[in-house]
């Protein structure tokens, strides 16, 4: 089995982190973004995995290759030398696609955070024997994405409504899809939308469906989402594999911490946070409800909450970092500094505090 992974362009929303390397590499709780989705992929036995992609092909090739070996996946890149939207991607990619099997193939949207039930999605799609079948989730606010109006008992899909004003159904699309190699003739090599030109024209010849997603659902691309997506993710880990997560009287909730990090006296550490491989948490430190990545130095005392911390940072000591602040790579928070939701950019010292919200070039 094959799958495409539609990575895409610059990362914007998470700058300044995708400054330093292509979004699906940005960590999360502890590992590339897109290397969840991979391991997940070759779990239920896909041998080849596509990245559509048409920005920095070369730093994303050199860094899966190590993948390759240690997951035991074939990982190839298609590159776009224009944006193609979500469906012109496949068009690109038809050759790598489609192979003698007939088999169906995977897409997957490569911000998108599951539990990644792609064994119960097959047997999903070989039950109702349409044509393609996409995965749905429930959100609470459905005014503000495309919603799927769906038949409840089988699973067809009759039709999508984008941003609603009155409420036709909670559902909307999760970015994950297994599509029988028919789909590929549906799709010229333009830029062009999958999901407003593609799948309405599949439901109209009653061949979609959508199955709903059963756990977490989380789209990681822009920083308040990233957070959530890690308590989420963290939340999960825990009825799946406790063990994973880190115990102790100065942790609080889930926490994550890479085996080689060092934690030291009298800190206290959750809920929802995960400190990367190399990093050094000194005495009395209080982290909740963040990430610290590889490298990062945090020393005493200092306090982080709803932020992220960007690689071989350093966070002050009595320094108070909250409310969504984003540390690039290599920033240097001085001592006594309070920062309350600064975005700051690589290689940067901050001498000042940050009293509201603002980028610092």
């Amino acid at each position: 089995m094959k799958a495409l992974i539609l990575v895409g362009g610059f990362g914007t929303r998470l700058r300044p982190l995708t400054l330093s390397v292509p979004k699906p590499l940005v960590e999360f709780a502890n590992k590339p973004m897109i290397l969840h989705q991979i391991e997940a992929l070759k779990a239920i036995g896909v041998t080849e995995v596509v990245l559509a992609i048409n920005y920095q092909p070369e730093v994303m090739l050199n860094f899966l290759k190590e993948f390759e070996t240690k997951v035991g996946i074939k990982i190839t890149c298609s590159q776009e030398t224009e944006p193609l939207g979500t469906a012109g991607p496949l068009a690109l990619a038809r050759d790598k696609l489609i192979d003698k099997s007939g088999e169906p193939f995977f897409v997957l949207n490569s911000d998108v955070i599951s539990e990644y039930p792609l064994k119960e999605m097959i047997e999903f799609h070989k039950s109702h024997g349409g044509e393609a079948s996409i995965m749905v989730t429930k959100v609470d606010e459905p005014s503000k994405y495309g919603v799927v109006v769906m038949e409840e008992s089988t699973g067809q899909v009759d039709k999508f409504v984008e941003k609603p004003k009155i409420f036709v159904g909670n559902k909307i699309n999760a970015g994950i899809y297994l599509l029988n190699p028919s789909v590929l003739d549906r799709i010229e090599l333009r830029p062009t939308s999958i999901e407003k030109e593609v799948f309405p024209k599949i439901a109209a010849e009653k061949k979609l469906y959508a199955m709903v997603l059963p756990g977490f659902w989380m789209d990681i691309g822009q920083p308040r989402d990233y957070i959530t997506g890690l308590r989420l993710y963290l939340d999960s880990l825990r009825k799946k594999s406790s063990t994973k997560l880190a115990a102790g009287s100065h942790i609080v909730g889930n926490v994550l911490v890479d085996e080689t990090a060092q934690i030291g006296e009298g800190c206290l550490i959750g809920p929802d946070v995960a400190i990367g491989p190399g990093c050094v948490v000194e005495a009395g430190v209080r982290l909740s409800r963040c990430t610290v990545m590889r490298g990062v130095r945090i020393k005493k005392h200092a306090c982080i909450s709803s932020s992220i911390i960007g690689w071989h940072s350093t966070v002050g000591q009595w320094a108070r970092v909250e409310n969504m602040t984003i540390l690039g790579e290599d920033v240097h928070v001085c001592d006594e500094i309070y920062s309350n939701g600064g975005v700051v950019l690589p290689h940067k010292e901050i001498k000042s505090s940050i009293l509201k919200p603002e980028i610092v070039m």
